[in-house]
């Protein structure tokens, strides 16, 4: 089980496309120290997420809530593994060093060029924090290589996808999670942008592949697996508040972080535990099947079945977006084509990436040899 943990509603940032609530609100040490006590209580390996707001506004209540779990781990049998989500304006040498020491995972927020990333990613003066960012990611990835990036694209920001990605690439980044923010006034004016630019990460992927780079690419790399693998309807397929949880600078616990002070969502509290029955009935409702999708083609493929996202498009779990269809149908044949030549092409890193449930082991050995 994972925990992301909401331990502050302020941030540094006004980034226009945020879906957490700002406020005043931070969790207190008492609460934190129950969030471990609760994900000790049954599980042998237990993931600690420390979200915000900015989260690095509370660094002494990641460190000491750290210490807590590692003191855990002594009478339980619990194993703690940590990870910060950020917009990497304080990270600095010191905090790095503790990362690095707790062996902490770090993902940055950065949308790629400055011409989209300072569209929305701005301080509290108005500012774009390109500059600042950049030097943030260089930072990271000197001692942390293997740290994720994640990406968001917007309508105004859809024509610098290709080339935020390529920027990401050649800082240092191998490993990007690129989404649309679904909650945007997509029109169906932006498809034929929004295909032009998977045509040319498609071309980018393939070039870079053929080179042997390692790398990840998440709109590609999810849609490949589903199709070798089945893997995004049967395994991937999202297990809300199965098995992560978030929660909230109070302690109320609810199945995503898009869910955070809905009482709509609530599924328990720290101290008093989870509400089986709340959790089950949430996921039994996910499970629906979506009016219109019982007989797309591409439903066991698609990413509908995606709580947050249908949430943050429609307002509603229960309801799918136009765009969300569209945006499928877009890319899965442009993955596939892009996938199938390469095989073809006999690329052995292509290969061991996607048949290869070992790959990922044997490449950090690699790399670290």
């Amino acid at each position: 089980m994972h925990y992301t943990l909401h331990i502050t509603q302020r941030c540094n940032l006004q980034c226009s496309y945020c879906y957490v609530k700002r406020g005043t609100n931070d969790m207190t040490p008492e609460t934190a120290r129950a969030v471990v006590d609760l994900a000790a209580r049954d599980a042998k390996r237990a993931g600690l997420i420390f979200f915000g707001g900015e989260p690095l506004l509370k660094r002494d209540l990641i460190i000491t809530t750290m210490n807590y779990a590692r003191s855990i781990e002594q009478k339980s049998k619990c194993r703690f593994y940590f990870k910060v989500t950020t917009n990497g304006l304080f990270l600095d040498d010191e905090f790095l060093d503790l990362a690095k020491r707790e062996k902490m995972f770090i993902a940055i927020s950065f949308d790629g060029v400055r011409e989209a990333h300072d569209k929305h990613r701005k301080n509290t003066e108005g500012l774009g924090t390109y500059d600042q960012v950049v030097g943030a990611a260089q930072r990271l990835l000197a001692l942390k290589p293997y740290s994720p990036v994640m990406m968001t694209v917007r309508p105004d920001t859809l024509p610098f996808f290709a080339n935020g990605v390529e920027l990401l690439f050649s800082l240092g980044f191998a490993y990007i999670i690129a989404s649309l923010d679904y909650s945007a006034d997509w029109q169906e004016t932006h498809l034929p942008e929004l295909e032009k630019q998977y045509k040319l990460l498609a071309k980018m992927y393939k070039r870079k592949t053929l080179a042997e780079d390692k790398f990840y690419f998440s709109p590609f790399e999810v849609k490949i697996s589903s199709h070798i693998n089945h893997r995004t309807y049967h395994q991937e397929r999202c297990e809300l508040g199965l098995r992560q949880l978030s929660v909230g600078p109070d302690g109320t616990l609810y199945p995503c972080v898009q869910f955070v002070d809905d009482p709509m969502f609530v599924v328990g509290d720290v101290r008093n535990g989870i509400n089986e029955s709340a959790r089950q009935a949430l996921y039994k409702r996910n499970e629906t099947e979506k009016q219109g999708c019982d007989e797309c083609a591409i439903r066991a493929r698609c990413n509908h079945y995606c709580a947050c996202l249908n949430r943050q498009a429609t307002g509603s779990i229960d309801k799918i977006s136009p765009m969300l269809c569209a945006h499928e149908r877009i890319v899965l044949p442009i993955a596939d084509e892009l996938a199938e030549n390469l095989y073809h092409r006999n690329s052995a890193i292509f290969i061991q990436k996607q048949y290869n449930d070992f790959y990922p082991m044997l490449s950090f050995v690699e790399d670290k040899v």
